[in-house]
């Protein structure tokens, strides 16, 4: 059986898709004019997906307005000024603030998975946010009514919700995007943060058994945005002890773009534990070039000199499109690169003959 090869999730929206979202922020369309727009988006992506041949595939995120926030969509209990995100290049990202509890999901990810579901004939991944991101929303200075420890408690229920009902639809596997791991060490060099998200999605992860856990991923990466990163300059060595304290079967990890992969390789193979599979990433989203077949191939064989072919499968380094205003990377280069990513992961499987 060839190694396992799966992508991380947003594929960038078409135009008219893009232009469908504008007008309807503003008035401009009807609520169902959009949903006929997302609808087309999904079955196409869904269609241009399945060509590349990849075996297992997702919605491409058409529908949400960021892999980080469609938990809130609708929420009325927010204001804008939660936490900024810089980005290498100068631009940034302002997650909103909780103004007043309690906290719930306004929409849950088995959605977009039982939309895609209707179109899709192969096995979809799912794609979920991760409760350390979700608890960046509670305001510094409380709430009144309603304390920090109560609103981490809904927190980690309505990401346990996210994960099971994805899981009992039929997703394939469900994936936790953590980006804000190896964040976390540059907000805070001390680890304390990071220690934090690492114990706050344990308490989410601890409600899935073991088997269960098996089909639960976590992603990591610098944060792929408009062709830029929040934090390439982390050491990734610094993260990798605490990713894996994580209770998941599956670590998606950025590796591509890394200038020194054997060293990230090796520093993983300490930690991997037997029955976990490791997915490096082999393609690089925010870099136009397009990888030959061949490279992600060399890519593969290089990673199968450190970590064992059984615990071996690629990805994407990232998202090609976590937020949906982001066009630095066109739909044609997306798709080209995941289907180079499958072809040069079939290569390095028959030479490893797995």
């Amino acid at each position: 059986m060839p190694l396992p090869t799966e992508p991380i999730g947003s594929i960038p929206r078409p135009t008219d898709l893009l232009a469908a979202m504008s007008a309807y922020a503003t008035g401009g369309i009807s609520r169902e004019q959009l949903h006929a727009s997302e609808d087309a988006a999904l079955r196409d992506t869904i269609v241009l997906f399945e060509r590349t041949g990849s075996p297992i595939i997702t919605d491409g995120e058409q529908t949400k307005p960021s892999f980080a926030t469609y938990p809130l969509s609708g929420l009325s209990n927010l204001a804008a000024a939660g936490v900024v995100i810089p980005f290498a290049d100068g631009h940034t990202r302002r997650l909103p603030t909780l103004a007043a509890g309690p906290f719930h999901y306004g929409i849950h990810a088995v959605t977009f998975l039982r939309a895609a579901q209707k179109y899709a004939r192969r096995p979809l991944k799912q794609a979920v946010i991760s409760a350390s991101a979700l608890s960046l929303l509670y305001p510094q200075g409380g709430l009144p009514g309603y304390p920090q420890q109560v609103f981490l408690e809904d927190v980690v229920k309505e990401a346990a919700r996210d994960i099971r009902e994805c899981l009992d639809a039929g997703a394939a596997c469900v994936q936790i995007d953590f980006t804000e791991g190896r964040l976390a060490l540059k907000l805070d060099p001390s680890g304390g943060l990071l220690k934090t998200f690492i114990e706050l999605n344990n308490r989410v992860l601890d409600r899935f058994t073991a088997e269960e856990q098996k089909r639960i991923g976590v992603h990591t990466c610098t944060g792929g945005d408009n062709d830029s990163t929040h934090s390439a300059d982390v050491d990734y060595t610094g993260l990798l002890p605490s990713l894996f304290r994580l209770n998941v079967g599956r670590f998606y990890i950025q590796l591509a773009s890394e200038p020194d992969r054997p060293r990230v390789l090796k520093a993983v193979r300490e930690h991997l534990k037997p029955g976990q599979v490791l997915f490096i990433g082999v393609t690089d989203p925010i870099n136009p070039r397009l990888e030959a077949p061949e490279e992600i191939r060399d890519r593969v064989l290089e990673a199968a000199q450190i970590i064992p072919v059984e615990s071996l499968g690629t990805t994407d380094d990232c998202g090609f499109s976590p937020f949906a205003d982001d066009t630095s990377t066109t739909r044609d280069t997306a798709f080209a690169k995941v289907k180079s990513r499958v072809e040069g992961t079939l290569m390095a499987s028959s030479i490893l003959k797995v």
